[in-house]
């Protein structure tokens, strides 16, 4: 008999009754019991705090006046103030006395006030508002441990239940939960306060109102809750964290479980696993006997919890297991469950998903699962115009990662914050690398407040989102300023030993080293430049590349916001402008056009810049792919964004949709996993010139290219060769 075979009959042997416990363990384990979920969803009384006298008045013990829908945000629902001149934006990056230059005179009227900047929301907000409403809890949860679950609120949230506070939070990157203990069942008062003011301490520096997790720039400061809010039951005894550590060359997985506990006592019992493909919630609802068998091992927890770890056989509950990349993505789901010693009552379960994957680095090259990758990325800071907010269910985030896809792209870089759950779930399916960062773009130091609230973030990150295989790349900021280098190396060095699944970057955007040669502290770059060195512009062009800023380093790097090539806008785009976000810069750019007499060629400017903007990319990428050691870049972005003075560097317009210039087809033929490339330093060349071109191939797709042909022609405009 097999030691697995051993583990699995063990459970047997502790336990007479050990094959009924198996099945009840795993339907609670896989099926998700719609008695354990309250969803909360719906109208809830609402107050604005203008004054911030809430808290002193007790607010949550009286009965809020006004009405509101949640999830949501109150600005999209006619409250906060309207925008003036003098709106309180929360950035930095504009000329905050816009509105004394002549050209802009028309657009300071009060109550048609249009800023040049940005995108504006239809209101503006920052302060207090009070969010209540009554919850049912019902006679099944006697003795059951309550959780609040606010999935994506902005900024700092209290909650008090009845008149007792139980807590804050003010993590920008995760949900908020709240504990709020064993809850009598029946009637109850929920009262959540939720401040979008700027919750950064003074040391954050200037460009902290510009990080995308808070800033107008992109979308807006919004005030509110969005995503699921709900509550959750769980025992008195629950698995209250899993974390899942691949081993591709075993085929096994190490599993490290937390146990939370608030009985006040002492306990042991069994923990249970069992691993099988990944399925839909309705699906895992009926899967009972589609795992495979489970591993069992003891565990015990004292007065504050416990912990257990188990390392597991993929190959064993998976037949013939596969490895997760963006030409494979396959997804396993692993089920982990605690039995108590006085069967049947359990203590807890909870299910998580995983890749096969192991990614590390070799010299200057990415690697995963044994090859060589290159990133093809584009930056996202976060802006959804039709909400003013990011998106939380996973079909939104599939079709704007499927149009990356399509136009070539493995990658995305989230700029100064961290998406929701649904973005990496969505990225998990469909093969596609992330790079999340901290929600920072602040001014550090070493034992800083600054460093505090970063390690705090870092650790809500890896918790909530750690076992997605999509998350490959974590950034502890944008561009930090301070003293940040010391700060974030040490950072780099406590979270690469703490978490070893992905890599880690001090900073995006700025050189750990001002010459080109060996670097400490980051396991890769991300950056624009080397000393005097850029890793992107025109001087890769026309058959040259970027190697000099990078012989002799000795990790891979990445190219910072590579492109920034602006095209003059399509004003038609205006008419796509029909939820939250108000397109007042497009208008002014607009009627400065039809002021000097040049709106009729909107169209012939639009196609010609846009084309013009196609070479310039079509010239940075080759370069890129022609540098030796350089190991992927970072689009400023493949869409126009709308903020920061309106960036018009995509593509694709606001909505991530083709401008009409270019094909996706057109486009991978210079962005894919597989270019062929020339070294074509000229473009004009005359009867009397020889025509002689070296020729490479960049090639990180799934086979390697072995005994290829290379094929070359010479046509004319119309295709004729």
């Amino acid at each position: 008999m097999s030691k697995q075979s051993k583990s699995r009959w063990n459970f047997g042997k502790l336990f007479p009754t050990g094959r009924v416990l198996f099945v009840a363990i795993m339907f609670l384990a896989f099926g998700a019991r719609s008695a354990e979920t309250i969803p909360l969803a719906g109208k809830w009384r609402f107050a604005l705090d203008h004054k911030d006298v809430g808290t002193s008045e007790q607010w949550f013990a009286k009965k809020l006046p006004d009405k509101i829908k949640l999830p949501g945000v109150l600005e999209a629902q006619g409250y906060g103030d309207k925008i003036v001149i003098h709106t309180p934006w929360v950035m930095s990056l504009y000329d905050h006395f816009w509105y004394l230059r002549a050209d802009y005179a028309a657009y300071t009227n009060a109550g048609s006030v249009k800023v040049p900047f940005l995108c504006q929301p239809p209101r503006h907000y920052l302060g207090a508002a009070w969010y209540q409403r009554d919850i049912e809890i019902p006679k099944d949860w006697q003795g059951k441990r309550v959780v609040l679950f606010l999935e994506r609120p902005h900024w700092k949230t209290t909650v008090w239940l009845d008149d007792k506070e139980i807590g804050s939070d003010i993590g920008l990157c995760t949900p908020h939960e709240y504990d709020l203990g064993i809850v009598p069942p029946g009637k109850h008062r929920l009262t959540i306060r939720v401040d979008n003011r700027v919750q950064f301490p003074a040391s954050a520096g200037i460009h902290a109102m510009d990080a995308h997790s808070v800033s107008d720039s992109l979308d807006s400061a919004w005030n509110g809750i969005v995503g699921k809010i709900e509550l959750r039951a769980t025992p008195p005894v629950w698995i209250d964290e899993v974390q899942v550590f691949p081993d591709c060359k075993t085929k096994t997985v190490t599993l490290k479980a937390q146990i939370g506990n608030i009985t006040g006592k002492t306990g042991q019992g069994l923990g249970s696993i069992s691993i099988g493909l990944n399925f839909t919630p309705k699906q895992r609802r009926e899967m009972i006997g589609r795992f495979g068998p489970a591993t069992n091992v003891p565990v015990s927890w004292d007065n504050n919890g416990g912990s257990f770890e188990a390392v597991v056989p993929v190959d064993w509950c998976v037949k013939d297991p596969q490895s997760w990349d963006e030409f494979n993505p396959e997804i396993y789901g692993v089920g982990v469950s605690v039995s108590t010693n006085s069967l049947p009552t359990l203590a807890g379960s909870k299910y998580v998903t995983f890749g096969l994957r192991d990614f590390h680095t070799d010299g200057n090259q990415f690697i995963l699962n044994g090859r060589p990758i290159y990133f093809r990325g584009t930056h996202f800071g976060g802006d959804f115009p039709l909400t003013g907010y990011p998106a939380t269910d996973v079909e939104s985030w599939k079709k704007i990662i499927q149009t990356c896809k399509d136009w070539g792209l493995n990658h995305m870089r989230f700029h100064s914050w961290c998406p929701p759950e649904a973005a990496f779930e969505a990225a998990d399916e469909l093969g596609f690398y992330l790079q999340v960062e901290c929600g920072m773009w602040n001014d550090f130091s070493p034992g800083g407040e600054m460093e505090d609230m970063l390690y705090a973030e870092t650790e809500r990150i890896l918790r909530a989102y750690g076992n997605h295989p999509s998350f490959v790349l974590l950034s502890a900021s944008n561009e930090a300023h301070g003293n940040w280098k010391p700060c974030l190396t040490q950072w780099v060095e406590h979270f690469r030993a703490k978490d070893p699944r992905r890599l880690y970057t001090p900073d995006t955007g700025w050189s750990l080293i001002d010459e080109p040669g060996l670097v400490t502290g980051a396991d890769y770059l991300a950056i624009g430049r080397v000393g005097t060195n850029r890793v992107r512009g025109k001087s890769g062009w026309f058959g040259r590349d970027y190697g000099d800023s990078l012989t002799g380093v000795n990790v891979p790097v990445i190219g910072h916001e590579v492109g920034q090539w602006v095209a003059y806008p399509d004003f038609d785009v205006i008419k796509k402008f029909t939820g939250f976000m108000q397109p007042g810069n497009y208008d002014i750019f607009r009627d400065s056009a039809k002021a000097h007499g040049l709106l009729e060629q909107d169209k012939k400017f639009a196609w010609a810049s846009g084309r013009f903007q196609l070479e310039c990319y079509k010239e940075e990428i080759e370069a890129n792919f022609r540098t030796p050691g350089l190991a992927g870049f970072q689009l400023l972005d493949l869409h126009d964004y709308t903020g920061q003075g309106t960036a018009l560097v995509g593509l694709l317009d606001p909505f991530w949709e083709s401008k009409g210039y270019v094909t996706p087809d057109k486009f991978k033929k210079f962005c894919n996993s597989t270019v062929p490339l020339a070294r074509l330093n000229k473009r004009v060349f005359t009867t009397t010139d020889t025509f002689v071109v070296n020729i490479e191939a960049a090639n990180f797709g799934a086979i390697a290219l072995t005994n290829a042909a290379g094929v070359w022609q010479i046509v004319d405009s119309s295709g004729r060769i």
